[in-house]
């Protein structure tokens, strides 16, 4: 990089001469003054150790910052370099600045600056009539730019993420070399991951990292953007040099380790669909492709997370930081072992995402029937798992209470964990629906299927399992059957528990006033509704799954009471909310359900959004109130944004709820 000189006057011109780029100028109108320096670490300032150049990256800081003058280079070339636009603004007042950066030669006339606003203008036209095609014409101007505003995000939050992690572990040649216990730290088994692609980021200005499972939901949003973008996001993360070749999908970078819940196979489904109905194509071949590489991921989980054999998955960690009274990424105490019930239940959901997706293949290759068979064995034994383990009596389903809960073993002893959380809630994820019509294209997988249910009634009878035809002679494949769906819902549904003005709790709010506590030797583990920010140091206390509303898994919650319905249809209502008397379906709880979840961003009958609380400035002034910011998570009592605050990664949902409620209404 080096300053060009130029004859214009009003403008700064910076060269760039790359060996493969060629020759490209950032032409700055304005003429600010050009700083420029070696793109180095400053090894002095880190390490004590003497930089390779006199001008290194932070250089310009210094310049801006501390005013010192030597710390860029008078000679004005470098590897990097920046303009130094020094405005002065009055309040309420705004400058424009206009920069171009070029291949071409500019021509600095008196007509740059209409140039580069015709440049703007047919943008803006050209992304106007891309939303339009997108966004129901029959949404509120408001409900158009929360979904607009959330696809943006999802488009700007795209990233190169490059992370070798055989050359982080051994250190970079030029620099000092790193601690030794870095060769036996954190990530220290993943020498075979070679990251070097652009990854969909949950935020890239606070998180500028991947993370596997909050990707998978990225990819459904992303669908109705750029289906192939998403396909590609998915099958990423199951790339020989990003999977483990045990069959672990790679978490994120603090941890790569670290147990997600398994929704890839979700996602992949959800994506062939978006884009089989948006556009009219079915790509088997990016369905087949994903199946393969996700039964290595399915194995992984059946050999490494059933330590007893029962089918019954400890998990760990599982994406939900702190809901717990333990921290689940680390070894429990006493040497106590949890059953899991979000663990088995993802896992059931897993198996019958594999099965739908099976089916689908064998539509046109009847191979895929023997593998659809064997997933709906898999369903069966972990479904019955979760309502009854045998000899040990260890059942995730308490009767007394209607709610599934975590078991912990301990020296002999299975203890209830009564916490009215997520977890309890997460068993109606596994849930899926067969058409008879599947059934009579595929004979062989039918049969198998009835020969299971006649032969093996004593696995079959406590879920729901293909007995029955239901709505236009639907089957259904469910943990929880009729009964024990309605005695969970009772509880989902009431303002006093879990349902929040502005979606599901992730806990209970009864515990406002009822807290878990557990003593386990000479320590008590507690746990309290937090609707806000966590109070409590567990899992490092930067997450908050205690109280707050998370949009992924109140995602799964409404597209699994739709599948529901789609099997009991109008035979089945349920009281919204509890105690109401007022009798829904479920696909109207499903619906009234992501009208919640909107409102959080919405305005109100007084013009204010919940996701901004008392921010007056977001709230009224005319520059911020309708610019929207997408939360990590929200306030479990008034839908207050809270977490990162640009993480539209998933939060970016909102932009399919929206489009749902335009198409349904």
């Amino acid at each position: 990089l080096e300053k060009e000189e130029i004859e214009a006057e009003n403008f700064s011109v910076i060269r760039l001469e790359h060996k493969e780029l060629g020759t490209r100028r950032l032409y700055c109108e304005g003429a600010p003054k050009l700083l420029f320096t070696e793109n180095e670490t400053n090894n002095k300032k880190l390490f004590g150790a003497p930089n390779v150049s006199d001008y290194v990256k932070d250089g310009i800081d210094d310049y801006v910052v501390n005013q010192k003058t030597a710390a860029v280079n008078p000679h004005q070339t470098g590897t990097k370099a920046a303009a130094h636009y020094v405005l002065n603004l009055a309040p309420e007042s705004k400058e424009t600045i206009y920069l171009r950066f070029t291949d071409k030669e500019f021509n600095l006339d008196e007509n740059f600056v209409e140039d580069c606003e015709a440049i703007f203008q047919k943008r803006i036209i050209e992304a106007d009539e891309f939303y339009a095609e997108i966004i129901p014409a029959n949404l509120s101007d408001d409900e158009k730019n929360v979904m607009r505003q959330s696809f943006a995000g999802m488009l700007w939050s795209k990233q190169f993420y490059h992370y070798i992690v055989k050359d982080w572990l051994g250190g970079d040649s030029k620099q000092p070399a790193p601690p030794e216990k870095r060769k036996r730290g954190r990530n220290s088994k993943w020498t075979h991951l070679y990251n070097a692609d652009v990854v969909s980021m949950p935020d890239k200005w606070e998180y500028p990292w991947y993370a596997a499972w909050d990707l998978a939901f990225h990819c459904i949003p992303l669908a109705i953007l750029d289906a192939d973008f998403a396909k590609r996001q998915l099958i990423l993360m199951l790339r020989e040099w990003y999977m483990h070749p045990n069959g672990q999908i790679p978490a994120y970078e603090w941890k790569f380790e670290d147990v997600n819940p398994p929704v890839h196979a979700w996602a992949a489904l959800r994506v062939y669909k978006i884009e089989a109905r948006r556009g009219g194509r079915a790509d088997r071949a990016f369905l087949e492709k994903i199946f393969h590489k996700l039964l290595l991921n399915f194995t992984w989980w059946v050999n490494r997370k059933d330590f007893e054999g029962n089918n019954v998955f400890e998990g760990g960690f599982l994406g939900l930081d702190n809901i717990g009274i333990f921290d689940r990424s680390a070894p429990l105490p006493l040497d106590a072992q949890i059953e899991q019930s979000d663990g088995t239940s993802w896992m059931a959901m897993f198996s019958l995402n594999m099965l739908a997706i099976a089916l689908e293949l064998a539509k046109e290759d009847k191979v895929y029937e023997d593998v659809a068979s064997k997933f709906f064995e898999h369903f069966i034994y972990i479904a019955d798992a979760m309502n009854n383990i045998g000899a040990e009596e260890t059942e995730l389903w308490n009767e007394r209470d209607g709610f599934y809960y975590d078991v912990l073993h301990l020296d002999g002893k299975q203890i209830p964990l009564k916490m009215r959380s997520m977890v309890g809630l997460i068993p109606l994820f596994a849930v899926e629906t067969i058409e008879e019509a599947w059934l009579a294209e595929l004979p062989d997988f039918r049969r198998r299927m009835e020969w299971f249910l006649e032969h093996r009634p004593d696995l079959t009878d406590a879920i729901e399992c293909a007995q029955l035809p239901g709505r236009e002679k639907r089957r259904i494949l469910a943990v929880v059957n009729r009964e024990r769906l309605k005695r969970v819902l009772r509880v989902m549904l009431s303002e006093n528990e879990f349902l929040s003005d502005y979606g599901i709790r992730a806990v209970s709010r009864w515990h406002k006033s009822n807290p878990y506590t557990l003593r386990l030797g000479s320590e008590e583990y507690r746990l309290d509704y937090e609707p806000a920010e966590s109070r409590s140091g567990s899992f490092g206390g930067n997450s908050n799954w205690r109280g707050p509303v998370w949009f992924p898994v109140n995602y799964l919650l409404i597209e699994s009471l739709q599948k529901f319905d789609f099997y009991y249809g109008e035979d089945f209502k349920v009281e919204f909310p509890t105690g109401s008397g007022r009798m829904l379906t479920l696909w109207q709880v499903s619906q009234e359900l992501e009208k919640r979840l909107t409102r959080i961003f919405l305005k109100d009958e007084e013009g204010r959004r919940a996701v901004y609380g008392k921010i007056e400035k977001f709230q009224t002034n005319e520059n911020w109130r309708d610019y929207i910011l997408f939360y990590e998570y929200f306030h479990g009592d008034n839908g207050f944004g809270l977490g990162a605050s640009h993480q539209t990664g998933w939060t970016g949902l909102i932009g399919k709820i929206l489009q749902q409620i335009g198409e349904y209404s």
